[in-house]
């Protein structure tokens, strides 16, 4: 075959291979995959019957072109992932801090109410609690280890069931955000009735301190992750009620990638506050200045890369604009 009719018969493929390398044309991954076959097959060709012309110099620049892509786009879904934790997330979190401390003000008002509620009614507790979890707890303040329930499953047991339970309760409080944001508002207001008076309860007994240090080895971050989803809910609900110039549909739809981003985030800190309940908090004997420092670093951790961190980003990549 003559070079201008090889070129005649194929130059419309090339060139469509082109307008996909340059994003102007989309193709579905199986097409794209046989068209890249296609186009090597033809660079063999051309070199084979056509060595030094500028058909295979052409082929061989837009061949070349396509496995940078695919190499470059490999070695971005492998640091991917770090990428979103260290860069992506952050930056768009800072864009949130408002609903976090409309998330965190909501929790912390109904934990105040419900310590309140437990002091002015002795049954609240058990309203709240449950009849078996009151009594158990009492069995144990009795026996001299108020703390005992963290002690009741295996290490793994534990961990494994309390990650799944703080992930359902996270969940419910991201996805209930759907309810315009009410539902969100519950899940926050439930939560925080039963933490306020569970330490009214312990407070009432004379172990405010044993309990709040037990407690808070697993319940800075277990507590802070609540609050986080409860600001992925009210950002989904946000989108849903003030959908701006979009859509409705449209705002829901940036508003639900913007808290499933935020949910993503939590992954890490559900692991390590399971790994603490289930491993760290059994060991009541544990000296107050491990114990403290444990909450403490927990604290900071949390602050820094959900309050600090972003803010910090966002500010270096304005100054770097500049």
């Amino acid at each position: 075959m003559r070079e201008a009719s090889f070129v005649k018969k194929n130059k419309k493929k090339w060139l469509l291979f082109e307008d996909v390398l340059d994003k102007k044309t989309a193709l579905s991954p199986n097409k794209l995959s046989d068209l890249y076959i296609e186009i090597t097959e033809d660079l063999s060709y051309a070199k084979t019957f056509y060595p030094n012309s500028n058909t295979a110099f052409y082929l061989n620049s837009i061949a070349a072109k396509a496995h940078q892509k695919i190499y470059k786009t490999k070695k971005e879904s492998k640091n991917r992932l770090l990428s979103f934790f260290k860069t992506e997330f952050p930056l768009e979190f800072a864009k949130y801090h408002k609903q976090l401390l409309i998330s965190f003000i909501t929790f912390l008002f109904f934990a105040i109410v419900g310590a309140y509620s437990a002091s002015e009614s002795g049954d609240f507790v058990r309203l709240i609690l449950g009849d078996n979890y009151v009594n158990m707890t009492l069995s144990n303040i009795e026996k001299g280890d108020a703390m005992a329930v963290y002690k009741s499953m295996s290490e793994t047991t534990a961990f494994l069931v309390i990650t799944i339970n703080n992930i359902k309760v996270a969940m419910m409080a991201f996805v209930y955000g759907m309810l315009f944001s009410v539902g969100t508002l519950f899940v926050l207001m439930r939560n925080g009735i039963m933490l306020g008076s569970f330490t009214y309860f312990f407070y009432e007994k004379g172990l405010l301190w044993e309990s709040s240090r037990t407690i808070w080895l697993h319940g800075t971050i277990e507590i802070s992750v609540i609050i986080i989803a409860g600001c992925a809910g009210l950002v989904l609900g946000n989108g849903l009620l003030f959908p701006k110039t979009y859509t409705r549909l449209e705002s829901f739809k940036r508003s639900f990638k913007a808290g499933l981003k935020i949910m993503i985030s939590t992954i890490p800190f559900f692991i390590i506050a399971g790994f603490l309940e289930g491993f760290v908090t059994r060991h009541t004997e544990m000296p107050n200045l491990l114990a403290i420092l444990i909450i403490s670093l927990s604290l900071l951790l949390i602050v820094y890369y959900y309050v600090i961190y972003p803010i910090k980003l966002t500010k270096q990549q304005k100054n770097g604009r500049k």
